[in-house]
């Protein structure tokens, strides 16, 4: 059983988050007898934070709750605050899962607090663009990990930009091994081209009981 938690915070990048969560909570795509997948939000404090998008997100537990295992999955959204020091607790407890096996997964502004806390410096990883770390992250000394791609996965470590939504959704579902593989590559081609007959192999690739709750 995986637990997973979505770190909330104000200003929150609705976008970046969609794919991968929708994905793992509905589990509409999983493969037969894959592991259990529990989501819940997390932050802080129990104050109710507003996204980018203006939506209010309560949080359901404390960073204090979060299990320290290798079947904790953190995921770390963009987000226009990261800069304030009350991230810190967040940032520690990411440390403290990388080092016990669980999964850290960061995209946009969240690789730069990861930069900035030094778990970057010696992990291949990826973000906005070369420079940006630089730019974002002082003290950050990770240059030469970097990897101009939209999300790179180095082990229970998955970084993207702020466009690799899917591409962290697709890196992260693999390594949880939630999906079937040729239901991963198929889900994957229909979101990222749209074209019908991606829809119609993705399908192919289910169970009859996912198939028909659809």
């Amino acid at each position: 059983m995986y637990k997973v938690y979505v770190y909330v915070l104000d200003t929150l990048a609705d976008w970046e988050l969609g794919y991968v969560t929708a994905e793992l909570n509905s589990g509409r795509f999983f493969k037969k007898n894959a592991p259990g997948v529990t989501l819940k939000t997390v932050r802080d404090s129990k104050a109710t934070v507003k996204t980018m998008g203006g939506l209010a997100v309560t949080p359901d537990c404390l960073i204090e709750n979060i299990a320290v295992n290798e079947n904790s999955v953190l995921l770390l959204p963009g987000a226009n605050t990261w800069n304030d020091p009350r991230h810190g607790a967040v940032l520690a407890k990411a440390s403290e899962l990388l080092s016990a096996g669980g999964t850290v997964c960061a995209i946009c502004g969240a690789t730069a607090a990861l930069a900035g806390a030094g778990l970057l410096d010696s992990r291949p990883h990826t973000s906005n663009g070369p420079g940006f770390l630089e730019m974002f992250a002082p003290g950050y000394k990770g240059t030469s990990f970097y990897v101009d791609e939209q999300s790179v996965a180095d082990g229970n470590l998955i970084t993207a930009g702020s466009t690799g939504g899917l591409a962290w959704a697709k890196q992260i579902i693999e390594h949880l091994g939630v999906f079937q593989e040729d239901t991963l590559e198929a889900w994957y081609e229909y979101f990222s081209t749209g074209k019908p007959e991606c829809f119609y192999a993705l399908m192919q690739t289910l169970p009859s009981s996912n198939s028909a709750a659809l």
